[in-house]
Parts: C-alpha cells; sequence; structure tokens
C-alpha cells in the first residue's frame, strides 16, 4: 500500500476554480497509482481531517491568496507533517512581488523597472511621473495576485480607468512593459527541469490565455534559444529560487527582449492542470504527470 497523501484545494482566492482543477488532477494521478487519497478545503474542518486522515505527506494544490503567501503554510507547519512546495518565508516573499523584486534588483537580476502606487496618494502627477520614471505603456496589477489576475497593460487613455478597478487592493505595482518574447522556466529542487515559450493570440499571456484552451496560446518547446541563451535563462531561474529560499517545484516567469532576460516574477505554487507548463515541460523532458508529482512530494518528505 502506498502512501497518504492529503490535498488541499479550492479556497477562497481569485484562483479557487484553478486550484480545484489542480487538486482534481493530482488526485486522479495518484488514485491510478495506488495512493490513498483525501481532497480536504482548508476550512475550520482541516485540523480535524489531517488527525483522522493521518496523511503522510500533504500536498498543497492551493493557489492565490492564503494558498501561496505564507498563510496555509504557517498552518501547515504546526502539523508535523511534511508539505509540498516552499515554505512559509519564501511563500510570502514570492508572492509580494515588491518584496521579490527587491531582493532580485539586490542580487543583479534584471526585472521590469517599477514603483509602488497606493491609493491614499493623489493621481494628479501619476502620468508626468510615469513618463518621467517609466514611460508608456505600463503594467499595473496586484501585489500578491498570481495567475495574472487582474493585470492590465496601460496607456495614458486608459490607466485611469484600469487602476480604479484596482482600488480594493489598497496599493499596486506600476512597472514598465517589456516587449518580447514570454518564456518560462521551472525547478524543481535543485534541478532545472526546462522551459517553454508561449505565444499568446491576445495581449500578452493573462488569465484568460493561461486557463482558457479557446484563447489558443501558442506553446513552443522546445525554445528556440541558444546553448548560451538557455543555459542563462536556467541559471537565472534556479538563482531566483534558491534567493527566495523555495523549495518543491517554482516556475519564473520572463520577457526576453532585445538579448536580456527580465524576471517578471516567481511563482511557488505552479499550476498542475492539463494546461498547466510544468507538467507539459516535464512530459517533454521524459516525465510524466506521476512521476513529476513523485518528485514533488518526495522533495516535500526532505523539507524540516
Amino acid at each position: 500500500m502506498k502512501k497518504k497523501i492529503l490535498i488541499i484545494s479550492g479556497g477562497i482566492s481569485n484562483e479557487r476554480e484553478i486550484s480545484l482543477k489542480t487538486g482534481k488532477q493530482v488526485s486522479i494521478e495518484l488514485l491510478k497509482n495506488n495512493y490513498k487519497v483525501k481532497i480536504v478545503e482548508p476550512n475550520y474542518k482541516l485540523s480535524e481531517v489531517i488527525q483522522k486522515f493521518k496523511p503522510k505527506i500533504i500536498f498543497n494544490a492551493l493557489h492565490g491568496q492564503f494558498g501561496e503567501d505564507g498563510y496555509i503554510q504557517t498552518i501547515l507547519e504546526t502539523t508535523n507533517i511534511p508539505y509540498t512546495h516552499s515554505g512559509v518565508l519564501s511563500s510570502a516573499i514570492a508572492m509580494d512581488k515588491n518584496l521579490s523584486k527587491k531582493i532580485f534588483i539586490n542580487n543583479k537580476i534584471l526585472t521590469p523597472k517599477y514603483f509602488m502606487y497606493y491609493f491614499d496618494k493623489s493621481k494628479k502627477d501619476l502620468i508626468n511621473y510615469i513618463n518621467k520614471y517609466l514611460g508608456f505603456p505600463v503594467v499595473v496589477k496586484p501585489v500578491n495576485e498570481g495567475s495574472s489576475v487582474n493585470v492590465y497593460i496601460c496607456t495614458k487613455i486608459n490607466i485611469f480607468k484600469k487602476i480604479e478597478l484596482l482600488k480594493d487592493y489598497k496599493k499596486i505595482i506600476i512597472e514598465k512593459f517589456i516587449p518580447g518574447r514570454e518564456i518560462q522556466a521551472a525547478i524543481i529542487g535543485l534541478k532545472k527541469l526546462g522551459a517553454i515559450e508561449l505565444k499568446p493570440k491576445r495581449k500578452f499571456y493573462d488569465y484568460e490565455a493561461k486557463y482558457n484552451s479557446k484563447a489558443k496560446t501558442k506553446h513552443i518547446i522546445p525554445v528556440n534559444l541558444n546553448k548560451n541563451e538557455y543555459k542563462k535563462l536556467m541559471s537565472l531561474a534556479l538563482k531566483a529560487h534558491k534567493l527566495i529560499g523555495c523549495s518543491g517545484v517554482t516556475r519564473s516567469d520572463f520577457k526576453f527582449f532585445k538579448g536580456k532576460f527580465y524576471l517578471l516574477e516567481i511563482n511557488t505554487q505552479p499550476g498542475m492542470t492539463n494546461l498547466s507548463l510544468v507538467p507539459e515541460i516535464a512530459l517533454y523532458k521524459g516525465i510524466s504527470f506521476i512521476k513529476l508529482i513523485e518528485m514533488i512530494l518526495r522533495n516535500a518528505s526532505k523539507k524540516k
């Protein structure tokens, strides 16, 4: 009999639907391979379920706020049961785009120039400040969301309309828009898993492009980079993974423009759906979905 695995999925974030899909896909694969599996929501019954089921490992299939920002990780630390993906501090840092970008900058990893915008500040000089410091177009996005939720590319004409949509966040990031190719690189443990390029039909690789098959985003693997460029890409992804203190699997999102890689963000809870990138990268490398899941589980067992 193989190990008991408890999968936590769902939650209350804007990425609930994707989390449920990740949990279901992982569950199906584990059940097919003789694991004993239980799926649970991260609600008030979580501790009771853990005590009764007595899992060997907890698979964290949550995405977004409360699932990959250190919140659920703090709760899981009290169980003394190994759980997948990154721990409390690394999850919190990676989810906070302002904090993680500061770490990238301090460690000479190129990332788009940006500033924080607080909604209690006047909008009066915003256009002039952007023109001087960044230049249009710019990207506006929440500090702590994943899956490109509420991310907008803005010009002078529509910026006030778009940032108004984000006012509930209290503060947002405004960063320079970097054109060029969208390339994402995956790390598992300290292993450079591989990379994939995305050519969305939409303006950029947003939520719809990621999770709606009708968006028809083109996935290119292997990525058309020369040997040195590919080595640089994967080294940057591993460097970011180590700097943030991540464990398990991460996916780093880059823009490649004029021979330079710009790291947009690092994701500590990449999706595991039938449209997700990490399983696709793994499969290209000859690693089946169940083998990928088992690699993640083995990594969890090594955590303190």
